[in-house]
């Protein structure tokens, strides 16, 4: 009888026992947990735990978004050059560019991005086109387009061939600081080469260009 007593005994001991350490390393089921929001620029986390902590970088404070001001009424210089690709599609009577995205560096006032589309209709081999684009960075644009200045040459009368282009790019307002904006940019130096010698095939080729003038902001 007493060894049996000692046998139970032991059995509620070791049960009592691994009963602690289950609670001992498994949360609380009814713990109480919180949710904070934690910012990092633009990016945006959610952090739930008992004692939740934003992760390294990131701030409970809500960033404030200030509204675009627009730059004062003045003249602003502005030079650089772009460089990118431009998508062609081109037959005996037209040429098409379908796109062109480009990066532009110098004094370009953050205005990095450029996009743009532009058509002509060669008679000869040097004629004029038309061309339409924007310039863009930091929340800003400016929208530009070619006037009647504006002529592209080919090295050859059949292509493959070398394009050079130049003209005067009008400032037609834009968003940010450059609402209501105007003024002109002369296009210099502008290139790149048709590689193809089927009419009618599309290409995406190298572009080059440089661009300077002054910018009137309201």
């Amino acid at each position: 009888m007493k060894l049996l007593q000692k046998t139970t005994v032991a059995k509620v001991l070791v049960t009592l026992t691994a009963l602690s350490v289950l609670v001992a390393v498994t949360p609380s089921a009814n713990a109480a947990t919180k949710t904070i929001t934690c910012y990092k620029g633009t990016v945006v986390k959610k952090v739930t735990a008992a004692k939740p902590k934003c992760p390294a970088g990131y701030t409970t404070t809500k960033p404030v978004v200030k509204p675009a001001v627009p730059a004062k009424g003045g003249v602003v210089a502005f030079s650089g050059t772009y460089s990118g690709k431009i998508a062609l599609l081109w037959g005996d009577s037209y040429v098409q560019a379908t796109s062109v995205e480009g990066t532009g560096t110098g004094n370009v006032l953050g205005l990095t991005d450029l996009s743009g589309i532009g058509s002509a209709a060669p008679a000869n081999q040097c004629d004029t086109f038309n061309g339409s684009g924007t310039l863009g960075g930091g929340g800003n644009t400016l929208k530009v387009t070619f006037d009647s200045s504006a002529q592209a040459c080919a090295a050859d009368s059949d292509a493959p061939t070398s394009i050079t282009f130049t003209g005067n790019a009008v400032i037609n307002g834009g968003t940010g600081k450059y609402v209501g904006a105007s003024g002109t940019l002369k296009v210099t130096a502008g290139a790149f080469n048709i590689q193809s010698s089927s009419a009618g095939k599309k290409e995406s080729d190298a572009f080059k260009f440089t661009i300077s003038g002054n910018i009137i902001t309201k």
